[in-house]
This record gives structure tokens, sequence and C-alpha cells, in this order.
């Protein structure tokens, strides 16, 4: 491809030359060679790089210069690039706390941000940088709802931690929190731990949510393959990104725009990846969203058939022994679609922003030999995949639990009740939950919170306490990936919007049974109905700002807490 000063002419800008070329618009281009840029440069197609760098968390800590490869690339491929950024919340520092409610806004403003920014500077396409778990599911929400020429590049997952001889993740430390207020481990051990589980930047390196989307992403086909994978600290991610930026310009000649990308058979391939790698409940949510905005009929059923027909072939944390770096190394992404194809269940013909079909990308999966981390698909770990959708009298519209992180596939027993996170964390923390105890967590939803909170610290601090197999969980909030054990999130409807989980009272029998699919309550309906008409939420929180607009316009998590 052409990259001099020339012949660049050849190369479109559908969009670019209403703000730049002439006579009328020379305002536009005096404010621009302003602050450096050429004539040459604005003579070019113009490339958004949507970044979500921030300083605030390490996940997307290191994309600030991975950006400089990306436009180094669009550069040399004859392409002006122009960055800007969006806001980015991190799961991980603020859960537990009232600033998690902002996490899954912040999805909404990502897509937001990038939407905006390309409509208003008209740019030819648009590379999204993301990391942590709410920047990558809305960079792609706001590249599909733009439908120009784009594609998403994953920041890259954290090295491991090392701790007493072994691997250890930022799961570790969150499960060392409730083994230390269960006094198994001493003051000096979880300051010990603390110094070494988060060794960098990158984002979190199990296959929690961030993995969990990357992953599906490059399945899906909007994110290159052999790209999620390479480490955030890896010298190999540089070299990624200045392809990428190369690689954005072929898509834009190609006009190979998210709408042929993003469709239901390569949805269903995200969803398998999900399945196929023991990956988060959020990937539910966020599958949802981006279908929505691709304008593509996608239910949460869909999951729960995809699911049942793929079996589980990665042994990755938090229900398994390896990261993320281990899966690089293994063979990446491919290496999953590879045996997804063997076995018949990748829709192989759909294109993918390389303009390669997903079969051709699985072909050239290199699997490193002797490895352990993907497992064949005639010889899984568990012949269906790692989530599963329950239905019942206290969620007619759905709920989601992750099977990959337990073995157990049924509990029957008394509620406990919460009306928020906090006073189940500070009952767990007091030793108060007792062995075969069924929690329920509600008003946490994504209008309840507002913001439907992820429940780690609780999730967490039970399975160190050794609670984790002798309890279960309902929530209308939901999960981290990291999340582990027999724990149910998105219970639909929500209990402010009427919810029969608002009628569940303590001591209620509520029985969760994965095999059957189905969450009760022992209640007749009536009582049930009588129950939610007496019930009477928490006052809301925020009258006004984000978080009250949001909870206003914010859809049920069966449709994907869209807005």
């Amino acid at each position: 491809m052409a990259t001099d000063g020339s012949t660049t002419q050849t190369l479109p800008r559908p969009r670019s030359t209403a703000v730049f070329d002439g006579p009328d618009r020379a305002a536009a281009r005096a404010y621009m060679k302003g602050i450096g840029y050429t004539e040459e440069d604005l003579s070019r197609p113009t490339v958004g790089i949507a970044n979500t760098w921030t300083e605030a968390m390490p996940c997307n800590f290191g994309l600030r210069a991975l950006a400089e490869y990306v436009k180094e690339g669009v550069r040399a491929a004859g392409g002006t690039p122009m960055e800007f950024n969006t806001v980015a919340i991190s799961d991980g520092i603020t859960m537990g706390t009232q600033g998690m409610k902002s996490s899954l806004v912040s999805r909404e403003m990502v897509a937001d941000s990038i939407e905006l920014m390309a409509r208003g500077y008209q740019f030819d396409a648009v590379i999204g940088l993301a990391a942590c778990d709410k920047t990558i599911p809305g960079a792609v929400m706001g590249v599909a709802r733009l439908d120009v020429p784009s594609l998403v590049l994953y920041g890259g997952s954290i090295k491991p931690g090392r701790y007493k001889g072994r691997d250890v993740t930022i799961l570790e430390m969150f499960e060392a929190i409730g083994a230390h207020a269960a006094g198994k481990i001493s003051d000096q051990e979880l300051s010990d731990l603390e110094e070494v589980v988060s060794p960098g930047f990158g984002a979190c390196g199990g296959q929690f949510t961030a993995n969990t989307m990357a992953c599906a992403f490059e399945a899906l086909g909007i994110s290159p393959a052999f790209s999620a994978m390479v480490p955030a600290e890896d010298s190999e991610k540089n070299v990624v990104a200045e392809r990428i930026g190369e690689l954005v310009m072929k898509v834009l000649v190609d006009d190979l725009r998210p709408s042929r990308v993003i469709t239901r058979k390569s949805l269903e391939n995200a969803i398998a990846c999900v399945c196929a790698s023991g990956g988060s409940t959020n990937g539910v949510l966020h599958l949802l969203a981006v279908a929505r905005e691709a304008g593509v009929e996608l239910d949460i059923d869909v999951f729960e058939a995809v699911s049942r027909r793929t079996p589980l072939l990665a042994d990755l944390k938090p229900g398994g022994r390896f990261i993320a770096t281990d899966l690089y190394r293994a063979g990446g992404v491919p290496l999953i679609l590879k045996e997804l194809k063997n076995g018949g269940l990748l829709h192989e013909d759909e294109i993918t922003v390389t303009g390669r079909t997903i079969g051709e990308e699985a072909d050239r999966a290199e699997e490193e030999p002797g490895q352990e981390v993907v497992l064949p698909v005639d010889a899984p770990l568990k012949a269906q995949g790692g989530l599963a959708i329950l239905r019942g009298n206290l969620c007619p519209d759905g709920a989601v639990v992750k099977v990959a992180g337990t073995e157990r596939r049924e509990q029957t027993g008394p509620a406990r009740v919460f009306e928020r996170e906090e006073d189940c964390f500070t009952a767990v923390k007091a030793g108060e939950i007792e062995k075969g105890d069924v929690i329920v967590i509600r008003n946490e939803g994504p209008a309840g919170g507002p913001g439907m909170r992820e429940m780690l610290q609780v999730t967490a601090a039970l399975v160190g306490e050794g609670m984790g197999e002798h309890v279960a969980l309902l929530t209308d909030g939901r999960f981290s990936g990291a999340t582990r054990g027999l724990m149910v999130g998105h219970v639909a409807p929500e209990a402010v919007k009427g919810g029969p989980i608002a009628a569940v009272r303590d001591g209620d029998v509520i029985t969760l049974d994965i095999d059957e699919r189905s969450l009760d309550v022992d209640l007749p309906l009536e009582v049930i109905d009588q129950r939610v008409a007496e019930y009477r939420a928490p006052e809301p929180l925020f009258e006004r700002g984000v978080m009250a607009k949001y909870a206003d316009g914010v859809s049920s998590a069966s449709l994907g807490a869209i807005t």
C-alpha cells in the first residue's frame, strides 16, 4: 500500500473530506496546523484512536504508550491518526464500595464517547484501545453504533505474581481478605501477598471478565486473530499494535464495517468461545448489549443453547489451573477456535477484520507441544460449557450462573436476605453465614443499584473463609469473572422492577438446580405476588446526575442492561 504523499489521495476519505477539504474548511485546517498537523496530514484519511487509557488502574495504564505504536502503523499505511480519550473505571479497585456502581455505567459512557467523537470529527476509520472490563465491550458497542471501518485492540493481560513458589492473580488477594477475616492467615501474610500479586500493568490475569471479552471479541472477528492474548508488557504487543494501525487502513480500503463482522453467527462464535473458555457471566450482559447496538436479534436463551452444545475446553482460572499468559504460550484464542472447528462448533465462514474468515484464522493456530491449557474437543474438561441460564419463580426473565467454577449442581436451603452488598459482607466477616444458607442480595440490579455492582468482595470472602462449597448466593446484581462457587447473578426482573426476588424473606426455602436449569422459592404464587406488592425498596441513592439518569433509563439485565 502506498504511503507517500503523492499517492495517498487514492485512499478513501468518505467522511473527513467534509471536515478538512476546500476553501470553506480553511478555519478547521488552521486549527489543526496550529497544533502540528501539516497540509499533507490533513489530506490523508483520518483514523480516530479511541483510547481508554488512565493512570487510575493497572489494566489500562499501558495504553498510552501502546497508542504510539498504533499511530506509527496508521501513518506508515497512509493515514493520519487522531487520538482521544474516554472514561475508564476499574472494577477491581472500586469493588466492594459505592464506586463500583459507576463501573457498568462507564460501559455506556465509553460507547457514547466513541460515537460522539467519531460523529463530530467524521473520522474515516476508528481503532478502539481497551483493557479493563467495561472498556472492551464499550469500545465494541461504540464502533458497532457508528458502523464505519473499525477494529478493537485489547491491551493485554498482566503477568502473574509469585507467592510462596506459585503463580498468583488478584483473585488470590480477594480470597485472602476472607481468609484473613476468618483468622486463617496473618496480617503479615496478607501484606506479603499484597506486595507481589499485581506485578505491573495489564488486565487481571485469569479468565475473568477482561480476558473473557478479549477472547470473545477475537472470536467475533472485531479484534484481529492472535492479538488478544499477547501480554500487556510483552514486547510483541508493540509489534501487534503497529500492525493493527496498518490493518485499519486495509479495513478502510475494503470498507469492512462492523455490520459485516457482527452477525448472529459471529455472535454465536463469541458465545461459544466464552463457554469453551470457562469465561465470565458478564459475557452474557456484554454480548447482549453488542448485539443490540449492531441491530442483531439475540436473547439469553441463545447462551443456554450454545453452552449446552459447547464443551469446556480451557483449564483457566478461576475454575481451573492456568492464566492468560499460559493461554498465550499454548496457542492463544485461535487454538480454542481450532478445537471448536474440529468439533463442528464454529460458524467458520464468518468474516473477520483481517479479511480472512474465522475458520481460516483457526487453521493458522500454532499449538505449543505438550501444552495442557486447552484440551481437545473430544476429551474436554466438561461436556458442556461454563454458563447456564436458569428459569423459575424467582427469575421468570432468567438468571445466569457460571458452572465452570464449581462442581456442585444443586442446593436447597434457607434464605439469608440482604438489601445491599455491604450488609452481606459485614455478615460474612462476622462469621454469621451458616453452611447450607442460600444468600440473597437484592437492590443491586441495573436500576436498583444503580449500576449492577459485581460481588467479588463477598464471593471471594466466602471462598477465603472456607464457605465457598457450602453456600449458594443469588442476586439481581452481577459477579466478577473471578467469582467461583454456586453463585447466581442477573436475576431478572430485579427487585425494584417488581421481580420475585423482592418477595424472599429470611428462612424461605430456595432450591437451585443447575441440571434442571431452575431457581425457585418454595412459596405459592399468590404469596409471592402479595409480598412483591407490599415490598418497599430502599430510597434511591442518587436523585440527579449521571447515576440517576442511568437508573431511569437502563433496561433489564436480561436485555443486556443497555440504556
